[in-house]
C-alpha cells in the first residue's frame, strides 16, 4: 500500500533529457538497470574479450559514470557501443525486459550519424563501395547476378508475386547459398522474380556502423525497385536481409512517409509448406552428422523462426541431425559481421566457442542458413585448426535434390584475406607506419613555408620541444591539403600491404580517397601521438 500511494504521488519521478551525447531514453535505461548481471555471462562481447565493460551491465554503469562527470567518452568507449553484434541475447536475458540492443543502435545513430564521430574504419571503405557499386565487397554491380544458373534465369519472371533477394555475400562470395535457394524454389514450383543487377545491399552494415544516411539511400532504392516488379512477398536467404525487409524497412518507411506494403519470408518458411512437392525429388542421401546453428537475426532477434529450417534439413535422406548445446532462443551468436570487422581475433574466438559445440556432438558439418554465419564459421575453423565443415542449408538440400553446386569454402577464405589485411592496416599503429613511409611525399606536398619551418627542427635548438604540442593543431589543418597530392603514392603503398583481386584494385582509386576523407578528422587524434616522435626523427635524419 505504501508503494502504491508513493507511486501515485509522483514523488521521486525523474525526467531525463539529452545530455553529453547520451539520448534521454538511453540515460533513463542506464539508471533503470538493476545491475543484476544476467546479461553479462552470455554477452558475446564479454566472453569474447573478458572485460565486463563490453557487457550491457558494464555499458550502463559507464553511462552513469560519464553523466556524473567521472568518465570520458573517448573513441575506445564509443567502440563498445559500435561493437555489439546485435544478437539480442541481452534483451532475452534482461530481467527488466529493457530494450538493450535498441539502445546501442540509438547510440550508433547519435555518435556517428549526428555527431560525426568515427565508426570502425573498414565500414568507410564498405560505404564507399556501397554508394558506388551497391555492395560491400568492393565488386562491380554488373557482376552481381552472374551466379544465377541460365535455366533458372530463363524461368524468372519480370514481374511476380514472389521475389528472391540474395544479398551481397551470397551474390559475390558464397554463391552456393544463392544457387541452392533458387534451385529449391524452382523445384518447389514457385514462380519468382528478382532485382538481378539492380539489387543493392540490404544496408544492415551501414545501420550497425551508424552511417544511417547511406542506409536510407539504399533502403529507398531497394524498396522502389521491388515495387516496380509488382512484388508482394520478398524471400531471403540471409537472416540479416530478412530482418531489414521484415522489420527495419517498414519502421523506416513509416518514419520517412514511404508506402511499404511488402511481406517478407525466409525461404525455409516458404519451402516447408511445399515439402510434399520437394520430398519425392530427393536423389542423393547425405550420410553425415549435421549440427544445426540458429542464426540470431532470424531467431531470437527476428521472427523466432526455429522449426521450418530444422524440418527442411531433416527431410534430407541419410542425415543424422544434432542439436547444439545452446539452441533456439538460447543459441550463441556466431560472432560475425561487427566483431569480424572491428576486431578479427575476437571474432575468431567467438567462432571457435560456437564451433566447439558442434565438435562436442561429433558433427561432420555445422549447418546454418545465414551467409555471414557460414562465412564466419569457415574463417574461424581455419584460424582455430578445426576439422569441421560449415555448409549452407539451401546448398545441402539442393545437392540432395541432385544439383552439382560447388562448395565455396576455398573462395570464402580467399575473399577474406584482403579484408583482414585492410582491417589491420587501418589500426592507428599501422596507419602511422604507412604515413612514415610516405613522409618524403608528405613533406614535398606541404606548403613551402610550413615545410621550411618543420625542417628547422634539425638545426634550431628547442624547436623539437615546440613542435610536439603544435602537431595536434597543425595536422588536422594540414592533411586536407596534403592527402590529395599523396594519394597516388598511398594507393601504391596500400597495394603492397594488401593483396587484392583485380576488381578491388581497379576501384581503390575511387574508394580510398572517400574513405580517408571521412576517417582522417577522427583518426588523427589517435595517430598523431604515434606519428609525431617518428616524424621528428625522420626530419632530423633526412
Amino acid at each position: 500500500m505504501g508503494r502504491l500511494v508513493g507511486n501515485m504521488s509522483g514523488i521521486g519521478k525523474v525526467s531525463f533529457k539529452d545530455e553529453k551525447n547520451i539520448p534521454a531514453k538511453v540515460a533513463e535505461l542506464a539508471y533503470s538497470c538493476s545491475q543484476c548481471g544476467y546479461c553479462v555471462s552470455e554477452c558475446d562481447q564479454y566472453y569474447g574479450r573478458g572485460w565486463e565493460s563490453q557487457s550491457p551491465r558494464g555499458k550502463w554503469f559507464f553511462i552513469k559514470e560519464y553523466l556524473a562527470g567521472r568518465e570520458k567518452l573517448d573513441q575506445r568507449q564509443k567502440n563498445t557501443f559500435l561493437a555489439c553484434t546485435t544478437c539480442q541475447m541481452c534483451d532475452s536475458r534482461c530481467e527488466l525486459d529493457m530494450p538493450i540492443e535498441h539502445a546501442w543502435m540509438t547510440m550508433r545513430g547519435k555518435l556517428v550519424e549526428e555527431e560525426k564521430k568515427m565508426t570502425f574504419p573498414p565500414f568507410e571503405i564498405m560505404a564507399a563501395s556501397l554508394l558506388k557499386e551497391r555492395n560491400i565487397w568492393a565488386n562491380y554491380r554488373k557482376d552481381r547476378d552472374k551466379w544465377i544458373p541460365d535455366e533458372i534465369r530463363a524461368k524468372m519472371k519480370n514481374e511476380a508475386e514472389y521475389a528472391y533477394f540474395a544479398g551481397c555475400t551470397a551474390s559475390f562470395v558464397e554463391n552456393d547459398v544463392a544457387v541452392g535457394a533458387v534451385r529449391m524454389l524452382d523445384d518447389a514450383e514457385i514462380e519468382f522474380t528478382g532485382l538481378f543487377d539492380k539489387e543493392a545491399c540490404c544496408g544492415i552494415p551501414m545501420l550497425v556502423a551508424g552511417k544511417w544516411d547511406v542506409f536510407e539511400k539504399i533502403m529507398r532504392m531497394n524498396v522502389s525497385n521491388m515495387k516496380k516488379k509488382g512484388v508482394k512477398t520478398v524471400i531471403t536467404s540471409c537472416p540479416a536481409c530478412w530482418l531489414m525487409w521484415h522489420t527495419v524497412y517498414p519502421q523506416w518507411a513509416e518514419k520517412l512517409g514511404i508506402e511499404y506494403g511488402l511481406e517478407t519470408k525466409h525461404y525455409s518458411e516458404v519451402l516447408v509448406e511445399r515439402l510434399d512437392v520437394l520430398k519425392p525429388k530427393f536423389k542423393q542421401p547425405l550420410d553425415k552428422v549435421v549440427a544445426w546453428h540458429d542464426s540470431c537475426h532470424l531467431g531470437r532477434a527476428g521472427g523466432k523462426v526455429y522449426e521450418p529450417p530444422r524440418e527442411l534439413l531433416k527431410s534430407i535422406p541419410g542425415i543424422q541431425f544434432r542439436e547444439l548445446e545452446h539452441n533456439r532462443e538460447r543459441a550463441h551468436c556466431c560472432g560475425s559481421v561487427v566483431s569480424l570487422i572491428a576486431e578479427p581475433p575476437v571474432a575468431y574466438r567467438l567462432g571457435d566457442i560456437r564451433l566447439q559445440e558442434a565438435v562436442d556432438v561429433n558433427a561432420d558439418i555445422i549447418a546454418a542458413l545465414c551467409p555471414c554465419c557460414i562465412f564466419q564459421f569457415r574463417v574461424a575453423a581455419e584460424k582455430n585448426n578445426l576439422d569441421i565443415q560449415a555448409q549452407d542449408l539451401g546448398a545441402l538440400v539442393a545437392r540432395s535434390l541432385g544439383y552439382n553446386i560447388p562448395d565455396s569454402t576455398s573462395y570464402t577464405l580467399e575473399s577474406w584475406v584482403p579484408f583482414e589485411k585492410m582491417i589491420s592496416l587501418m589500426q592507428p599503429e599501422n596507419m602511422a607506419d604507412l604515413m612514415i613511409e610516405l613522409m618524403p611525399q608528405m613533406m614535398a606536398a606541404m606548403p613551402a613555408p610550413l615545410s621550411a619551418m618543420m625542417k628547422m627542427v634539425k638545426y634550431v635548438p628547442g624547436m623539437e620541444a615546440l613542435m610536439k604540442p603544435m602537431m595536434p593543431i597543425m595536422m588536422p589543418r594540414l592533411m586536407p591539403l596534403v592527402m590529395p597530392k599523396v594519394m597516388p603514392d598511398m594507393l601504391k603503398a596500400v597495394e603492397r600491404r594488401v593483396p587484392m583481386p583485380d576488381y578491388m584494385r581497379e576501384q581503390l582509386p575511387d574508394l580510398m580517397p572517400k574513405a580517408m576523407e571521412n576517417l582522417m578528422p577522427n583518426m588523427l587524434p589517435e595517430i598523431i601521438p604515434l606519428l609525431t616522435p617518428r616524424m621528428i626523427e625522420y626530419i632530423k635524419t633526412h
